[in-house]
């Protein structure tokens, strides 16, 4: 059966507008977790924000299985090392300054990114990498060691029809060169239960969906339980 994991990163952005303690991390990631979800992700970077390390230590603490999802630099390897998640997403983030995460920049992390891999793997800690759904991007996953490729759907999800299954198909042809790899595949990237569905039939080998915007705006509406319950089911 596959998995769900949800994103508390809108809700953090959230909180860190509205200057408080809400949303509540710590009660968000075990109302998921009781509903269905496998683990909940969040990202971290060097300035700290808006995930502080008292976040993580809290989060380490619920019942649901933490993920940190973040660039491979040497001082948030240290921060995964001493947080111990359940696993690490490795990704970039958006040039935008939003600190939204897109497909990691292979070229910019070259030879450092095998070792990398290889530090939080010895450690017990399971790497995944995000990348685009294309061919290359999958091989260069599978040349750095990784274990696991989670394909970036939050690009194809909203295209015109006509362009949609084009799209589709490159998903398809990705997921499918990485289980010939014996790499883990898994789904992210703007996704609701009715692109989830679309997303699944072109990659039915996907273990795993990670859902985060579009699963924190259907909480705003309809609370965490019914969100997420709604999206599990939408993964068979």
């Amino acid at each position: 059966m596959r998995w769900l994991i949800t994103s508390l990163d809108p809700a953090a952005a959230l909180r860190a507008k509205l200057g408080g303690a809400l949303p509540d991390l710590v009660a968000m990631s075990t109302l998921a977790y009781l509903a269905g979800a496998g683990a909940v992700r969040v990202g971290v970077n060097e300035d700290g924000r808006p995930i502080s390390e008292a976040d993580l230590r809290d989060l380490a603490r619920t019942p649901a299985g933490l993920e940190l999802r973040m660039t491979p630099a040497p001082t948030l390897v240290k921060v995964a090392l001493e947080t111990r998640p359940q696993r690490v997403l490795l990704a970039s983030e958006a040039r935008d300054g939003s600190g939204a995460p897109v497909p990691l920049d292979f070229h910019a992390w070259g030879s450092a990114l095998a070792p990398v891999v290889r530090t939080l793997e010895e450690a017990g800690i399971e790497v995944a990498v995000l990348v685009s759904p294309e061919l290359e991007a999958v091989k260069s996953a599978h040349a750095a060691d990784a274990g696991s490729v989670e394909l970036y759907t939050a690009r194809l999800v909203d295209l015109p029809q006509t362009e949609r299954g084009e799209a589709l198909e490159g998903l398809a042809s990705a997921s499918r060169l990485a289980a010939k790899l014996r790499l883990h595949v898994g789904v992210g990237g703007w996704l609701d239960e009715r692109s989830a569905a679309r997303v699944l039939e072109a990659a039915p080998v996907s273990e795993w969906l990670a859902a985060g915007r579009a699963w924190a705006a259907r909480c705003l509406l309809v609370g965490v339980d019914t969100a997420t319950r709604d999206l599990r089911a939408a993964l068979g």
